[in-house]
């Protein structure tokens, strides 16, 4: 027998290390307990709580630990656990062969609406080890399972860009459910004591509220990777999924290395975090991980992918960082050219290189791999923009929307079409959404005060144009929207101010000639303008084609020095 010290819970199952409710070690102890209990649990307990309030409410539904468990009808239970007595208990609809030992349990439960469950979201899982250093264990571990789980052609799964809005929020599952729009919620908890590591796991019907699985996992730190591909198996399991001999992703093993792939979930916890000190901190990691398995194909599309973002976060040269998001986005292919990912950042570099038909041909490949990954309908969508053809680009910036519900760059791009288009209505509504779920935001407000502009709300615009530049701690690019504000605000001393800030920035590499463009234009200064758009092209900006496309620039269109930008990168007049 064993017993938690910090809650006094007793535990009769002897391999147990961990308490379950609090993480603590277990100690040796007796237990208070005269004759077998049966523990019955509430028909619904899984809403009663915030994000993980499913596990602690069904628990709290226990009244005592034994032997013997009755479920709710239609519910089943098995469990590895030996030495205890077995009981059957017959329900109306289902039988319950229950044996409770020492792990939280294996549990399945036939879903009550009857229907397939065709979409999941798997939350970041709770951090219970006390430090901020295994912070990247619990959010690469549901980063890890989101992607393998996406691999299915026939489940829906909501990406990790959506469901870390989630983390350290006291959120039902039933709304998180609604907002997603998914069948299935998946939360779980996490405790690193040394070499040991405790993970509970659980998953949700979402529609009637019942617990379909749950387990807890007591492993070695060196067992993470075959743990991770575990929970990923059982899931697809118990949701019954059919595999084909396709649909492989799901125990595909992309490393053997157990150092490589925590190397690569600490990357894509420094990657999310999407600013310069933590995207040269996944560099790190992400050539860390490349070190000890050099054929570990994700890690090598994580050091693509952080290359490749990076000039937007920094004052990196696009023209020496993205060589080396081409080597490694290859090296990834030539090791595994079934991965969509991995198509798609070559087709984003090709993007930003300005090889209009080799990128096409990539995101096709990556989407056609991948139909589920939201960033290549997203990055293909820009790449559409900029060529023009604006109908198809609406198509996959809405499907980028619709993979990725909670996505600030999705909304953000979405918006943009809609700019283009002349919708500033629309416009504004997808920018409002973006700010409703980050209000500090810089990128959202900075578009949302050029539309509001376009609209005639000045007062608005130049509100928002400031809040972008200051929540930018003075970036060149909300920089340069906002004298653009100031200068249609008819405050042309004000934008002739940033004018002049944006100069000496340019002299640090600290701001584009495309940002003093932008105010140039709205001052009307069209020798101005395309003096710095020239110098511009002249040092292949990446995003140029993009920003071209928007629509800020609208009123040099009729310019026959446009028209010739426009040939001399390849794109329709």
């Amino acid at each position: 027998m064993k017993r938690c010290p910090e809650c006094r819970r007793d535990y009769t199952d002897e391999t147990l290390n961990f308490c379950l409710d609090d993480g603590a070690r277990l100690l040796d102890g007796p237990a208070s307990m005269d004759e077998p209990a049966t523990a019955i649990l509430s028909e619904s307990p899984v809403f009663a709580g915030g994000l993980y309030g499913s596990e602690s409410a069904t628990r709290a539904q226990i009244h005592s630990t034994g032997q013997t468990a009755i479920l709710p009808t239609g519910a089943s239970i098995t469990s590895k656990a030996k030495g205890f007595d077995r009981r059957l208990i017959l329900a109306p609809l289902a039988l319950a062969i229950i044996v409770l030992g020492g792990s939280f349990g294996y549990r399945y439960y036939k879903t009550a609406s009857g229907g397939p469950i065709n979409s999941i979201a798997v939350l970041p899982f709770e951090n219970r080890s006390g430090s901020g250093d295994t912070e990247y264990l619990s959010d690469g571990l549901a980063d890890s399972l989101i992607y393998r789980l996406s691999q299915l052609p026939n489940l829906k799964v909501s990406p990790t860009s959506s469901v870390m809005r989630y983390k350290g929020k006291e959120t039902g599952i039933a709304q998180i459910a609604k907002e997603l729009e998914v069948d299935a919620v998946m939360s779980g908890r996490l405790v690193q004591r040394g070499d040991d590591l405790s993970i509970s796991v659980q998953l949700i019907d979402s529609r009637s509220g019942k617990l379909i699985w749950a387990e807890q996992y007591d492993r070695n730190m060196s067992d993470l990777l075959a743990t991770q591909r575990e929970i990923a198996t059982t899931i697809t399991q118990k949701l019954q999924l059919k595999l084909s001999g396709e649909e492989i992703g799901i125990t595909k093993k992309y490393t053997n290395s157990n150092e490589a792939y925590q190397l690569y979930l600490k990357g894509r916890y420094y990657w999310n975090k999407r600013d310069e000190e933590n995207l040269r901190k996944a560099i790190e990691q992400f050539k860390a991980a490349a070190d000890k398995d050099p054929n570990f194909a994700l890690a090598l599309v994580g050091l693509a992918d952080s290359y490749s973002v990076l000039p937007y976060y920094s004052t990196a040269a696009s023209s020496e960082v993205l060589p080396q998001a081409k080597t490694f986005a290859t090296r990834a292919l030539e090791i595994d050219d079934s991965l969509g990912e991995a198509h798609a950042s070559v087709g984003y570099i090709l993007f930003q290189s300005w090889a209009w038909a080799e990128a096409v041909k990539e995101f096709r490949r990556s989407i056609e791999l991948d139909p589920h990954y939201g960033t290549a309908h997203r990055w293909y969508g820009q790449l559409l923009h900029s060529l023009g053809r604006n109908d198809e680009a609406l198509v996959e910036y809405k499907r980028a929307v619709e993979e990725e519900p909670l996505s600030l760059v999705a909304y953000n791009n979405l918006a943009e079409m809609y700019i283009c288009n002349g919708d500033f209505d629309r416009a504004t509504e997808q920018l409002r959404k973006a700010t409703d779920l980050d209000p500090n935001w810089f990128f959202a407000r900075m578009n949302l005060g050029y539309v509001l502009i376009k609209q005639g709300r000045t007062a608005e615009a130049i509100v928002e144009a400031e809040k972008s530049v200051e929540l930018s701690r003075r970036q060149g690019m909300p920089l340069g929207i906002l004298g653009y504000v100031y200068a249609k605000a008819g405050r042309q001393t004000d934008a002739l101010k940033v004018v002049g800030e944006l100069k000496e920035r340019y002299e640090k590499q600290q701001a584009g000639g495309l940002d003093l463009a932008r105010v140039y234009t709205g001052l009307g200064d069209k020798d101005q303008a395309f003096l710095w758009l020239d110098k511009e092209l002249q040092a292949r900006y990446q995003k140029m084609p993009i920003w071209l496309a928007i629509g800020v620039f609208d009123s040099l269109r009729d310019d026959a020095r446009y028209k010739d930008l426009l040939k001399r990168m390849g794109l329709p007049a």
